[in-house]
């Protein structure tokens, strides 16, 4: 609370200048900065990890300013918060707007990103690698979101192949009812029946109802179980389980937050599977997260998934930014982002060229007896 209370009153101050400096820019680009906007969870629900995606974005852009921005140009950063209320994201969304941002940025969950689009979707104002993994994102209905991570019906199939692999094709899913995973429910169940699993149960955890919700998942006996939801719940219901005796494969979507539910299960997450999108958030092998590693102990701070997920987005934000011209434009903001055709960014690989999706990583990450994660 006390990161998300200082972040909180940065970014107040951070909005009032950029205020005074959009009103005299074209599209958020003046002669020594650009200003972006950013509308996610500070506090309140999501907030454990959208804080960590914001921290990991401002941690690049910070080391970016430092040495001068891109092209002359430092990035501003306006980061709004919005309680994980949908409502409050789309009311963010047209302040932004109205202080003439040059594109919005980073913002986090499903919903959000649905009440917010109305705003911008007949514009030439982009959302760029939002933390969300809706599939319809990805489609045409969408034109102005540019996401970095797969949808959660490619995190499904991994999670159905592997079990698959082992002979667990009974299947039951256990899951928080906020936004963001009811989004990620959907999908599981499309791609999983649609691949041939028999999807037995779908169990939902309410606040105080994890231990019922497991009771219910376990009476259908599956022969292995996905869990949904963030790092917290879903670690309550791992152990849950396991008390329970269910001695079955546990998977959980990227949005439990690989790093961050082994730390919260410690060895009880034993033989637990998570899904991952970025790089292992602990290998300095790939330079990307070698510098997150080095900005993240400067700071103070444990890099994580999320951390690294905001890091990689901002250094390809700016990677973009640097194929303009002097003049950049959000017309030409996007080009540049087409253009990206198998680019390493510090290691980390960018696809946009095909779609509007940058990467299509999706790895399975196992949480050992000792609590830590491995390949």
């Amino acid at each position: 609370m006390k990161f998300a209370a200082a972040v909180v009153r940065i970014v107040m101050v951070a909005a009032l200048a950029a205020a005074g400096v959009t009103t005299h820019a074209q599209d958020g680009v003046g002669k020594s900065s650009i200003t972006i906007g950013q509308s996610l969870a500070l506090t309140g629900p999501g907030s454990a990890l959208a804080t960590q995606f914001h921290q990991g974005a401002k941690m690049y852009f910070d080391r970016l300013n430092a040495a001068g921005g891109v092209n002359g140009r430092k990035i501003e950063l306006v980061t709004m918060d919005d309680r994980g209320n949908a409502e409050t994201t789309a009311a963010n969304t047209k302040k932004l707007i109205e202080q003439g941002v040059f594109a919005l940025f980073g913002y986090y969950g499903s919903p959000q990103v649905t009440a917010a689009y109305p705003s911008f979707k007949d514009t030439d104002l982009l959302l760029f690698a939002p933390m969300a993994a809706a599939d319809e994102f990805r489609g045409a209905a969408y034109g102005n979101v540019f996401s970095l991570r797969p949808g959660y019906a490619e995190e499904a199939a991994a999670i159905t192949r592997h079990a698959e692999t082992l002979g667990a094709r009974k299947l039951g899913i256990l899951h928080a009812q906020d936004g963001e995973s009811l989004a990620a429910l959907d999908s599981a169940q499309r791609t999983m029946t649609s691949m041939g699993a028999n999807l037995l149960v779908t169990s939902a955890m309410g606040a105080g109802s994890v231990a019922n919700a497991v009771t219910k998942a376990i009476a259908a006996k599956p022969e292995s179980l996905l869990v949904v939801g963030d790092a917290a719940i879903a670690a309550s219901a791992v152990r849950d389980l396991r008390a329970k005796g269910f001695r079955g494969p546990i998977y959980g979507f990227s949005n439990a937050g690989e790093s961050l539910l082994a730390e919260a299960l410690g060895p009880a997450g034993a033989g637990v599977v998570v899904v991952r999108v970025v790089p292992r958030s602990d290998t300095a092998k790939v330079p990307v997260v070698r510098e997150l590693m080095e900005d993240a102990k400067a700071a103070g701070a444990k890099p994580n998934v999320y951390m690294l997920e905001g890091y990689i987005a901002a250094r390809v934000f700016a990677e973009a930014l640097r194929r303009l011209p002097q003049a950049p434009t959000r017309a030409k903001f996007r080009k540049a982002l087409e253009g990206m055709e198998e680019l390493s960014v510090g290691g980390f690989r960018i696809n946009f060229a095909d779609d509007r999706v940058g990467s299509k990583l999706v790895q399975l990450s196992l949480i050992d007896s000792q609590g830590k994660v491995r390949e």
